[in-house]
């Protein structure tokens, strides 16, 4: 079923940063979460997948969040709140954001006549 209103929910983004190096932080993966239990499962599942790699001290800080910080976030994420989850593993800090935020919706083609625009652009046959 298409809802034709805005709804909320929670954009989620990972980003990296080589501390070492000073760089800008560059952006790894987001994700569009329709609930707050979907954004945090969404971190949690990643912290879970890279724990194994991540040196003793930043498995630490992964564990610390997935056993203590991950309900204090959801709490947060209830209120609407923005959360940020990071760990530095070596050099390389690596944070995961979750902002709430409103999803609009899209304009459903099917039934509905396109914009003029649309008939702009011809699809190109590649042989």
């Amino acid at each position: 079923m298409l809802k034709n209103e805005p709804q909320w929910g929670y954009w989620c983004e990972c980003w990296t940063e080589d501390l070492a190096e000073g760089e800008v932080p560059e952006l790894r993966a987001s994700f569009d979460a329709h609930s707050a239990p979907q954004a945090d499962r969404w971190v949690a599942v990643a912290l879970r997948t890279i724990s194994p790699a991540l040196d003793a001290d930043a498995s630490d800080e992964a564990w610390e969040w997935l056993y203590e910080g991950r309900a204090e976030t959801r709490r947060a994420l209830l209120r609407m709140q923005p959360c940020t989850v990071s760990v530095t593993h070596a050099s390389t800090r690596i944070t995961w954001t979750i902002r709430p935020v409103v999803f609009l919706p899209l304009a459903h083609r099917q039934g509905i006549e396109l914009p003029a625009c649309a008939y702009d652009f011809k699809p190109r046959n590649i042989h």
